[in-house]
């Protein structure tokens, strides 16, 4: 299946197959209540999504949409929760994916712990240049999301990027 850029995978609270992303990026939107937006999360490619129904079926934690072309498998969940009953070994290779998303997860805690705000962007525009490349960070985020990844204000974060663009 292919997505372009803008286009939504899935809803928060629907329920439904699961997903490889082969190539591209995804951001998981979380809605509160108050019709909020917040940014949760970064998928990138060799993920298996949702995270949080690799073990057991739950519906979707947040809206996810692609944040560049993107290829993605769909996954049957009968197919997938069969596997898992079936081959120890499938258990084994979810819990080294799980692993893996936990130690991305420590990176953005990372990012977060750092004291100084330029230094949390640096962090955060070091790790999406693996992914995009010499692209701007502000080519796929808002000046809010990155906010929201970093916490950070969008006043912040436009403060700081005009401090980068001055100093190239």
């Amino acid at each position: 299946m292919q997505l372009n850029k803008g286009e939504i995978l899935f809803r928060q609270g629907e329920s439904g197959p699961l997903f490889h992303l082969r190539s591209g990026l995804l951001k998981i939107m979380r809605v509160h209540p108050d019709g909020t937006p917040f940014l949760v999360n970064i998928i990138t490619p060799g993920e298996t999504i949702p995270h949080h129904s690799l073990i057991s079926p739950n519906p979707y934690f947040g809206t996810a949409v692609a944040l560049a072309a993107s290829e993605i498998d769909v996954i049957s969940a009968a197919d997938w929760y069969r596997q898992l009953q079936d081959d120890a070994d499938r258990c084994r290779e979810i819990a080294l994916l799980l692993q893996d998303k936990l130690r991305m997860m420590q990176q953005r805690i990372d990012q977060l712990t750092q004291i100084a705000p330029a230094d949390k962007l640096r962090k955060l525009q070091a790790w999406f240049h693996l992914y995009i490349g010499e692209a701007p960070l502000t080519d796929v985020l808002t000046q809010d999301e990155v906010g929201q990844l970093i916490g950070l204000r969008r006043e912040t974060v436009n403060r700081l990027l005009r401090v980068q663009r001055a100093k190239s």
